[in-house]
């Protein structure tokens, strides 16, 4: 089976990307899936989350995108079975002005996920929050498309237009395949009437893209984080918890038709 790449994209920082990223790959791997998280945000967010030290690695995407290294050999294990990283180090906040000398720059991810298109079922990409050469080569790379998360705050669609643009440009040029998987609205405080309309709104904008699922705030999804843990293993109880298992259950009935969801952590 060839691996379903998806881009987690969103270039507004503090929108839950990182955590979604983590978080739903946690649970598909759970799911007895294969799966590869791939993180090129130089902030290493997805790197950390997973217990993997940014500071202590030997390889990592950036030696995959600026020296052509094969991507097997940067890859490294989570405390997760059947989860994997392609892990960021700080050095990646000098890859975009040295992808600028590449040829087909915007194709190396693509190039490097070649040999790995049997080997796993899901590959996620955390996409930095920006537009530049990373986030284009994340895009370009992803034959299953695009999810982003929207955060259920003031203006949580303001900037979006500029996003939804480099996706039509990348799908015009780049990637034809290239489509809008999903939206997540996430850190959802229902008690508020902001976070009700804000729901109401990305529901109308995005009627046929939504997920049924929406991402509450919950203190244990900002702790765990600080553990080098998913929310998963940190604490799978919590309201955070349930809400990206029912995340991979949608995940999982989209791209397989997939039956509901069982795993050991949830019974």
């Amino acid at each position: 089976m060839t691996a379903k790449i998806i881009c987690v994209a969103n270039q507004k920082g503090g929108v839950g990307k990182t955590t979604t990223t983590v978080n739903l790959a946690a649970y598909l791997a759970a799911a007895n899936r294969k799966v590869l998280v791939i993180d090129i945000d130089p902030q290493s967010n997805a790197t950390s989350s997973l217990g993997v030290d940014p500071r202590t690695l030997t390889h990592s995407v950036y030696d995959v995108l600026v020296d052509q290294m094969p991507a097997q050999q940067a890859i490294t294990t989570t405390q997760h079975l059947g989860l994997d990283i392609l892990p960021a180090s700080h050095d990646l906040v000098g890859a975009e002005v040295e992808l600028t000398r590449k040829l087909a720059r915007e194709r190396l991810l693509t190039r490097a996920l070649e040999p790995l298109q049997e080997v796993y079922d899901y590959v996620l990409i955390d996409d930095p929050p920006s537009l530049g050469l990373l986030t284009i080569n994340g895009l370009t790379a992803a034959n299953s498309g695009v999810l982003i998360p929207v955060q259920c705050e003031y203006l949580a669609l303001e900037g979006l237009t500029q996003l939804l643009n480099t996706i039509g440009q990348v799908r015009d040029v780049l990637n034809p395949e290239l489509r809008i998987w999903g939206v997540l609205l996430t850190m959802y405080d229902g008690r508020t009437n902001l976070g009700q309309q804000v729901v109401q709104e990305v529901q109308t904008h995005f009627a046929n893209e939504v997920f049924k699922t929406i991402i509450p705030r919950n203190i244990r999804l900002s702790e765990a984080p600080s553990y080098g843990q998913s929310i998963l293993s940190y604490a799978p109880g919590s309201n955070g918890a349930l809400a990206y298992q029912a995340l991979a259950q949608e995940v999982l009935e989209r791209a397989e038709k997939a039956q509901p969801l069982r795993t050991k952590e949830a019974l």
